[in-house]
């Protein structure tokens, strides 16, 4: 019986070291993880110039008074609409009146001169010489009197054109000069983008060639015209002045804001792309992707030097092959030759 009872023992350990030799070699086996892929292909697509620009007014103009004073009043601030004729900024008249109520006064007391000696010529009481010097003596007055005039008409300044207000360099109260700049006015119902192109990409930039024209701060795109290419080239950066015009019917395209233009040169060539979610980057910012060894059904890890970006998708421009799998989805769980499905 005791020897019944220690072979009973001695089945039962080596049935349960089995079973745990059974589950340790399962506990090894590797899980496959599931991934989402897509094919790397060639594409064709027209090729486009990309440049980075500057918003601009059609016309910008710096006013400033042609006479100097005190600033009276200022009546826009900076980023309103002004229309043409509109009053800016006027100064202190009253020098400029008194001025000219003494030319009036001049005037009225030469002009009764002459027409008391005129009727002495006239009878041929007056020599020829005593007579042209009063008639030079009212022509001078008369022409003080219309200085004077204008002066005071000066201190006034008006808008020359509708547009906006982009700067104001002066405040009410302060003494300014003649012909200093004050107010900076920009025509901006057609703006222009000023941007810079590569003598080598200048061949391909034609004016009126069309151009798409996005600008970030703002929903949409606007459809430009190219109205000038320089001619001559800038000596530092070798690059030439392109500007892009673009109506701009509500005004909400203002100076200053940056713009993205892309013109299309008319050219088609090919190039294999991937979804742009299949791109990767390390903490070295090195770009690389997943590619699927379908035999093995492993993911190994490749880098790979990227281009341009075509709609929803990037160019790889080394590091992949046409119809080559890479992984879209579910990256962020691989390991450079993981098991895969």
């Amino acid at each position: 019986m005791a020897r019944n009872e220690f072979c009973l023992i001695i089945i039962t350990l080596l049935i349960t070291g089995s079973c745990r030799s059974a589950n340790k070699q399962s506990g090894t086996e590797e899980t496959a993880i599931p991934v989402v892929t897509s094919r790397a292909a060639k594409v064709l697509f027209g090729n486009e110039i990309s440049l980075s620009g500057n918003i601009e007014g059609k016309r910008t103009v710096r006013l400033g008074f042609l006479v100097a004073g005190k600033i009276e009043s200022i009546t826009a601030e900076e980023g309103q609409l002004v229309a043409k004729g509109q009053l800016l900024s006027s100064l202190d008249p009253t020098s400029y009146s008194i001025a000219k109520e003494i030319a009036d006064a001049q005037v009225s007391q030469v002009q009764d001169e002459y027409d008391r000696l005129k009727v002495m010529y006239d009878r041929n009481s007056l020599s020829e010489s005593d007579f042209t010097k009063i008639s030079l003596g009212l022509q001078q007055a008369k022409a003080q009197q219309k200085l004077h005039a204008k002066n005071l008409s000066d201190t006034k300044l008006y808008v020359p054109f509708n547009g906006v207000l982009l700067k104001k360099l002066a405040e009410v109260g302060e003494i300014t000069g003649t012909g200093l700049p004050l107010f900076v006015v920009s025509d901006i119902r057609t703006v222009k983008v000023t941007a810079f192109i590569p003598e080598n990409e200048l061949q391909h930039i034609k004016l009126g060639q069309k151009a798409n024209v996005r600008i970030s701060s703002l929903s949409g795109s606007y459809t430009g015209k190219v109205t000038e290419v320089g001619s001559a080239a800038d000596p530092a950066s070798r690059s030439f002045t392109v500007r892009i015009e673009v109506d701009n019917p509500g005004l909400l395209i203002r100076p200053g804001m940056i713009a993205e233009v892309t013109v299309s040169t008319g050219q088609q060539s090919s190039s294999l792309v991937v979804p742009m979610e299949a791109v990767q980057h390390d903490p070295a910012n090195l770009s690389y992707v997943y590619v699927i060894d379908s035999a093995k059904q492993r993911a190994f890890r490749r880098n790979v030097s990227l281009g341009k970006i075509i709609n929803d998708r990037i160019e790889i421009t080394s590091g992949l092959a046409e119809n080559e799998i890479v992984v879209t989805g579910g990256q962020q769980r691989l390991v450079d030759g993981v098991k895969i499905k």
